[in-house]
């Protein structure tokens, strides 16, 4: 399904974004995409520190596109309120020119979708980079409290070694809590767990994708669900 952003360089706009990012890793799916880069590429000048989530999600995709490029399709994103974005603005563009747009002819081309130089780009982008480690330097890196409803199967599921098997899971970053089983009808019961992160090096959503509905915890896993995610 597509996602719909409504005048996103206005604050009102950049609060809603940071609020979606809450919870998110990428604009759409599990990994970036070119629903990342339209969004980038619509935003006008980086989020302010103000915007947490969005400024952490903009320098990531900026370092991205710097790097490696972008090469996944996404789930389709509508950008109201802005400029329309072109087709070429949303293409992989090659490393170290991340929103150079597209050349008109056999010139190279060297201004972005904002009328920025290239050389002026990479210069911004490396301050900000700068900026950001400067800044992790000086303090930790910010963490979250998570509550996790995690759903068997059937009834017939020993909850035990479900547990057994979430606790299990050991990543750099994450440290599982307190938890209970809860009582859902018809003799089954799920479990609900408290889990802290470490919001640079896990995230939630990777951790359901790719660790707790997979093999081999998927066969006590049926789903899980995000209950609560709260900064600390």
């Amino acid at each position: 399904m597509a996602v719909a952003f409504h005048d996103i360089n206005s604050a009102a706009g950049l609060k809603k974004l940071d609020q979606y990012l809450l919870t998110r890793s990428y604009i759409t799916g599990y990994q970036a995409s070119k629903d990342d880069v339209t969004v980038h590429a619509a935003l006008s000048k980086p989020p302010s520190a103000e915007y947490v989530n969005a400024s952490r999600w903009y320098n990531h995709i900026a370092a991205l596109l710097r790097i490696s490029g972008v090469s996944g399709e996404g789930c389709g994103v509508t950008i109201e309120g802005s400029a329309p974005i072109t087709a070429e603005a949303v293409a992989t563009p090659p490393a170290g020119d991340s929103k150079a747009s597209a050349a008109e002819d056999d010139d190279d081309s060297d201004v972005d979708l904002f009328g920025e130089e290239t050389e002026e780009e990479k210069k911004a982008a490396e301050e900000r980079a700068a900026a950001v480690k400067a800044s992790t330097k000086k303090k930790e890196s910010g963490k979250s409290s998570v509550l996790l409803d995690v759903k068997p199967w059937d009834d017939e599921t020993d909850m035990k070694k479900l547990e057994e098997a979430v606790r299990s899971i050991e990543v750099e970053g994450l440290h599982w809590g307190a938890s209970k089983l809860v009582p859902v009808g018809y003799g089954i019961k799920k479990l609900t767990i408290m889990l802290t992160i470490v919001d640079d090096l896990v995230s939630v959503d990777s951790l359901i994708e790719e660790r707790l509905t997979v093999e081999p915890i998927n066969e006590y896993v049926q789903s899980c669900d995000i209950v609560a995610f709260n900064k600390i």
